[in-house]
C-alpha cells in the first residue's frame, strides 16, 4: 500500500466521483442547479466527509442549495455506500466552496489594478517623456561613439 496516498483521500476520490454522478442522475429537484463536488475530505476513520461542492452559473439561491444537499445527504451517504461497497458510509458535510469565487474576485482586482495603473501612466507625460528618452540615450551615445 502507497504511504504518501492514504485510504481516506482515495475514498474520497472515489466518494467525489460517485456524488458527481448521483448528483446529477439521482437528486431531482428542480430548485437544484447544476451542482460540482470540488472536493471531499474524509477523516482518517472514515466516518465523516466534507464535500465542497459549487453551483455553476451561481444564480441559485446558496442557503436554498445548502438545504437541498443536506436533506438530500442520507440517501446519498447510502447510494456511496452501497456503489463503493464501503461497510460504514461516511456521514456527509455538505460546504459551499468559496475558492472559485475567490479567484475570480482576486483576477478582478488584479484586472482592475492593472487598467487603473494603465489609465495613471497614460495621464502622465513624464513617464511616456523619460520612457522615450531612455530609450534613444543609449542608441545617440552608441552612434556618437562610432
Amino acid at each position: 500500500m502507497n504511504k504518501s496516498y492514504p485510504r481516506s483521500r482515495r475514498v474520497g476520490d472515489q466518494i467525489q466521483r460517485t456524488l458527481s454522478e448521483l448528483l446529477r442522475r439521482e437528486v431531482r429537484d428542480p430548485r437544484l442547479g447544476p451542482v460540482t463536488v470540488t472536493e471531499v475530505r474524509v477523516s482518517q476513520d472514515l466516518s465523516h466527509a466534507k464535500v465542497f461542492y459549487s453551483v455553476l452559473g451561481g444564480a441559485r439561491d446558496p442557503a436554498l442549495t445548502q438545504e437541498i444537499l443536506d436533506n438530500a445527504a442520507s440517501m446519498l451517504r447510502g447510494r456511496v455506500g452501497r456503489a463503493l461497497g464501503l461497510r460504514h458510509a461516511p456521514e456527509m458535510h455538505f460546504e459551499a466552496d468559496t475558492l472559485i469565487d475567490e479567484g475570480a474576485r482576486m483576477s478582478n482586482l488584479i484586472r482592475d489594478a492593472v487598467k487603473q495603473d494603465e489609465a495613471r501612466h497614460a495621464d502622465d507625460p513624464k513617464s511616456s517623456d523619460s520612457a522615450s528618452s531612455n530609450s534613444a540615450s543609449p542608441g545617440s551615445s552608441a552612434d556618437s561613439k562610432s
